[in-house]
């Protein structure tokens, strides 16, 4: 993991940096490497993937955060990318992997009430794409509203929200 880790911040090359992270995705799976990759300075690196203008290293960064995020030690770092990731399902093509990538991340963000107010400028782009979306990225949407509808300080945003 530390090489794999070493690589990602080693390279410019997409193929490699997608396979690496991958890899780290796939092996985030396992709740002790979760925690190896949190201590291995990991998530920053990770995190600092998604401003990599290649939409397939962004999305493979994506799905590996969200893998890391079944951690609570995790979410705790993972969070600082919130706004980022909102802005990146906003901007990605409509119903795109890189869109759906994002979405599956803020799904597990936002199990918790700990960063709703990090999603609260996002709203009116979920219901956008509830509306326009494809039934894959409706699902995926809805899990995220109905994340952020089970906090009672979220109702006043929700119900504001301009479409």
């Amino acid at each position: 993991l530390h090489k794999l880790i070493h690589l990602l911040q080693a390279t410019d090359d997409p193929l490699i940096q997608e396979q690496a992270l991958i890899t780290l995705s796939n092996s985030a799976a396992f709740s002790v490497n979760q925690d190896i990759i949190r201590n291995l300075d990991g998530l920053s690196v990770i995190g600092g993937m998604l401003s990599n203008c290649i939409p397939k290293v962004k999305e493979k960064a994506l799905n590996a955060l969200n893998n890391l995020s079944m951690n609570v030690k995790n979410q705790q770092e993972i969070q600082v990318y919130i706004t980022q990731v909102c802005r990146t399902v906003e901007s990605a093509p409509l119903n795109s992997d890189l869109q759906l990538a994002g979405l599956r991340l803020l799904t597990n963000m936002s199990v918790t009430s700990d960063y709703h107010e990090k999603m609260i400028n996002s709203i009116p782009c979920f219901l956008h794409l509830l509306s326009e979306g494809t039934e894959r990225t409706q699902i995926q949407v809805l899990k995220v509203l109905v994340n952020l509808s089970a906090n009672p300080a979220m109702t006043r945003h929700l119900h504001r929200a301009q479409v």
